[in-house]
């Protein structure tokens, strides 16, 4: 894809606002805005693991440490990294509540980690499939999901999961075999989206 600023299946679409929130000049095209954001994602990675290695898995049901990773993971990219939009999408909860849907949403995932409500890899699916329903932030947020998804199961003794296995940014089966699964969650059937996480 050419357009910079096209959005696929499933990716969240950006205002004029947030797309001048771009950083690197160089950036015409989409593989490179692409290749731009996952260096960033990788080098954030390394840092987000070793955070979370000396966190408690509750720990990391925190606003402030989601808040936190959402930036370390882009903002060699986009000067709102970290900060959550202020305008409404096609998906995720209205802008207005998102605070209270991020209080509402880490108080319920302490207890579930506190009290062992699902076992580890429900319990991260769990988690991502809230994280990503609120979509908080004007992009990135499935890769954001993802990436707690897997820090929370590694924090919980578990392997962080394979995610399909394949690239999610782009368009094809794996993406779209994601989507669905997500869909079935809305719909309170997560048993696809754990299968997803593994596969």
């Amino acid at each position: 894809m050419s357009d910079l600023f096209d959005f696929d299946e499933g990716q969240t679409p950006l205002t004029d606002e947030e797309r001048r929130g771009l950083k690197p000049a160089f950036i015409t095209f989409r593989h490179e805005l692409n290749a731009a954001e996952q260096a960033n994602i990788l080098a954030a990675s390394v840092t987000l693991r070793k955070r979370a290695q000396r966190l408690g898995a509750a720990d990391l049901a925190d606003e402030a440490f989601i808040c936190n990773a959402h930036k370390a993971m882009y903002a060699d990219v986009w000067r709102w990294a970290g900060s959550y939009r202020t305008t409404d999408r096609n998906i995720g909860v209205e802008a207005h509540v998102i605070r209270v849907q991020m209080r509402l949403f880490t108080d319920d995932a302490r207890l579930w980690i506190n009290e062992g409500v699902f076992p580890p890899d429900e319990l991260a699916v769990r988690f991502h499939h809230r994280l990503v329903a609120i979509h908080p932030f004007p992009n990135g947020n499935g890769r954001l999901s993802r990436m707690m998804g897997d820090l929370l199961v590694e924090s919980l003794g578990r392997g962080k999961f394979t995610w399909g296995a394949n690239s999610l940014t782009e368009p094809g089966a794996t993406r779209s075999a994601y989507i669905r699964a997500l869909q079935a969650a809305d719909r309170h059937d997560i048993t696809s989206l754990l299968q997803f996480a593994r596969s």
